[in-house]
């Protein structure tokens, strides 16, 4: 999930929204590269976000259902969820690619992403559209909503059942292990359904009154809607960088991952400058 969030902040965020405001690198602006550029960040969005339902569905096996745990909450599973996810979100954003067309020709280079004209007119582009916004987020918002209800009212009734028969076979309130486990589980589960819900949901009600009120496809700058449009992506890619920040925050094996991965290429570089000096001291 955390590779995923980073994949949307590298393609969305600072190849295309930073590469279209300064232009620091012009050849991202060529046809083919900018639409394999927008067809990226689709995928790298589908990604993330189903990697969020596969997440919260895996904590509600994990606490809901105990026969179904041993088989499914296993290493292999989640390979195996991880790359269907990824394969299955670019297939179905390759479409975008095709979505483009070059805005002006110099020396035979075509230059820009323009979306087709057959995009706003044509039935196919527009079922397609659709399809892409059911997809993603309409179908993940409320999968999300209800993996999350299922799991605390389990949680809940499992609560009061094990708090009860502590109380009668002990006598007291000790601290019970399992329901810490517990907690710090439905803490990291809300951390991250919960962000995504909340940051996800004025780009959801955004499209629900765009479709209702039938608002043309472009607009412009000075227009309210194209304030809380671009409000809306901006809330949906900070999305994308909390669950990063979650994970360090609540997770200690990830923490100890990241470290390693901030250290492994410092100590290649230390490696090879030992290796260095030890030759220069053996041809001295």
């Amino acid at each position: 999930m955390a590779v995923a969030d980073l994949m949307v902040v590298i393609i969305r965020v600072i190849l295309v929204w930073i590469n279209a405001m300064y232009s620091p690198w012009p050849f991202l602006h060529i046809t083919p590269v900018c639409s394999s550029i927008m067809f990226l960040s689709g995928a790298a969005f589908v990604v993330s976000v189903w990697l969020t339902v596969a997440f919260t569905f895996d904590r509600f096996v994990a606490i809901c259902c105990e026969k179904l745990k041993t088989k499914y909450c296993t290493e292999r599973t989640a390979a195996v969820v991880l790359g269907t996810v990824s394969v299955l979100g670019c297939l179905v954003n390759i479409p975008w690619y095709f979505s483009f067309e070059p805005e002006y020709i110099i020396d035979n280079v075509p230059w820009g992403c323009e979306t087709i004209l057959s995009f706003r007119s044509s039935p196919a582009w527009a079922a397609f559209d659709m399809f892409d916004l059911i997809l993603t987020p309409f179908i993940p918002f409320c999968l999300i909503l209800l993996f999350n209800i299922l799991t605390v009212r389990r949680i809940l009734m499992s609560s009061r059942v094990r708090s009860g028969l502590r109380g009668r076979s002990n006598g007291e309130n000790n601290k019970d292990p399992e329901m810490e486990n517990r907690k710090k589980s439905i803490i990291l589960l809300f951390s991250i359904s919960g962000s995504f819900i909340l940051l996800w949901l004025t780009y959801v009600v955004f499209n629900i009154y765009v479709r209702i009120a039938d608002i043309p496809f472009y607009y412009s700058y000075s227009d309210p809607v194209f304030l809380t449009d671009q409000t809306s992506k901006m809330l949906q890619l900070l999305s994308c960088c909390t669950n990063t920040c979650i994970y360090v925050l609540t997770q200690t094996k990830f923490r100890e991952e990241l470290k390693n991965a901030v250290k492994y290429p410092l100590n290649l570089i230390v490696k090879f400058v030992k290796s260095q000096k030890e030759l220069k001291g053996v041809k001295h």
